[in-house]
């Protein structure tokens, strides 16, 4: 844990810090948002058509993605299937790559993994030595529900 750098950091607009998508978090409507070419520490941005409300952000588009720049062992994503129940497939990737053997427990060596509940998902726990990396989970089905993100 003397390792970890980032700290819990949540989607919603009532508690989010260091949002870096350009024109900040448009509450409670439905906003296109693009992530920057570049992220520092700690900022974390979205990718496509995104309702954030005051605890959850809801994807709308087809599909979405969100980055989150990281120093931290294990990263974990607090998220939810749509409103619906029906599940949602997504990627991960570190520093634009398939995490391999550094996948957490919800993903494989290629990132692919499915949301079927409200629960946090571990997709990232590394095995190399913790540094800075930019971590990045597409989604390819809308409506996916994000919470907040937790590290150790």
């Amino acid at each position: 844990m003397d390792e970890v750098q980032s700290q819990e950091t949540y989607v919603g607009y009532e508690r989010a810090q260091n949002f870096a998508s350009s024109g900040g978090l448009d509450q409670d409507a439905s906003q296109l948002y693009a992530i920057p070419t570049h992220l520092d520490l700690n900022q974390w941005a979205l990718a496509g058509r995104w309702v954030d409300q005051g605890q959850i952000a809801v994807l709308g588009s087809t599909t979405g993605r969100i980055a989150y720049r990281f120093h931290a062992r294990d990263l974990h994503l607090v998220l939810g299937p749509t409103a619906k129940g029906k599940p949602v497939r997504f990627r991960v990737t570190l520093d634009g790559k398939a995490p391999g053997e550094d996948h957490g427990m919800d993903t494989n060596d290629k990132g692919e993994g499915t949301i079927n509940e409200n629960r946090l998902y571990q997709l990232v726990r590394q095995k190399t030595a913790v540094a800075d990396h930019t971590f990045t989970i597409e989604f390819f089905d809308p409506g996916v529900q994000a919470f907040a993100f937790t590290f150790g």
